[in-house]
């Protein structure tokens, strides 16, 4: 290796070595601890909690494809129980009310997802093991419409799986930054995987899940914790 590369090579681990105390300095604010393990026993509750408590969820995360986060929190808070049962006109109409990006397409998802509920329910309930979770998210890319990668990863997340990450644009903002990968505008399942395996590193190195590394990292770049 030549000089020039180990000191590109020397540079990098510099940046990674900061990041990873930075993780750390985070991982010691009592507040943000708090607030973190408190998230993480809120998503175990649901995963106890009943079929359409799951579904509930579900339909969170399908909101939050291409669209803010915090918005989406509030009108799940709104709509609460007409996930469940508003024909698909109403709750698109329900959904532009409250100023959701895509009202018209997130309704027709949400709809058609409904007929697999109970399915979820028996997929999670069936979890042994990690190759069985992934399993799982395989099969909600697969068959529930409006649900890739993030957004699958984002619902075992949020129903008590710490196995999964949500890479969006801000945890892939902070890598790049980091010199942990390079900038990507397009992620398909191969670069998800390749983005989620540096995650799984850095969360090893950490002693961490996947998932508290995701709440530190999105603290981290965007000072808040939700969900």
């Amino acid at each position: 290796m030549s000089n020039k590369n180990k000191n590109i090579q020397k540079q990098k681990m510099k940046k990674i070595e900061k990041l990873l105390e930075l993780i750390k300095k985070t991982e010691k604010d009592k507040k943000v601890k708090k607030i973190v393990s408190s998230r993480i026993k809120k998503f175990e509750k649901i995963r106890n909690g009943t079929t359409n408590d799951i579904f509930k969820e579900l339909c969170f995360c399908i909101l939050t494809a291409n669209f803010n986060a915090e918005k989406s929190i509030q009108i799940q808070n709104k709509i609460g129980n007409g996930f469940l049962t508003l024909p698909e006109s109403t709750l698109a109409k329900r959904l532009k009310e409250l100023a959701h990006r895509f009202p018209n397409t997130r309704a027709r998802y949400i709809v058609k997802a409904r007929k697999y509920k109970e399915e979820i329910r028996e997929k999670i309930l069936s979890v042994s093991n990690k190759k069985n979770k992934e399993e799982i998210r395989e099969w909600l890319v697969r068959n529930i419409k409006g649900i890739g990668y993030k957004e699958a990863s984002h619902f075992l997340r949020n129903i008590g799986f710490k196995e999964f990450a949500i890479i969006d644009f801000h945890i892939i903002d902070l890598l790049k930054r980091f010199n942990l990968i390079k900038k990507t505008k397009n992620i398909g399942k191969k670069r998800y995987l390749e983005i989620e395996k540096t995650l799984k590193a850095l969360a090893k190195k950490l002693r961490i899940t996947l998932a508290e590394l995701d709440f530190y990292l999105w603290y981290i770049e965007t000072k808040k914790i939700l969900k």
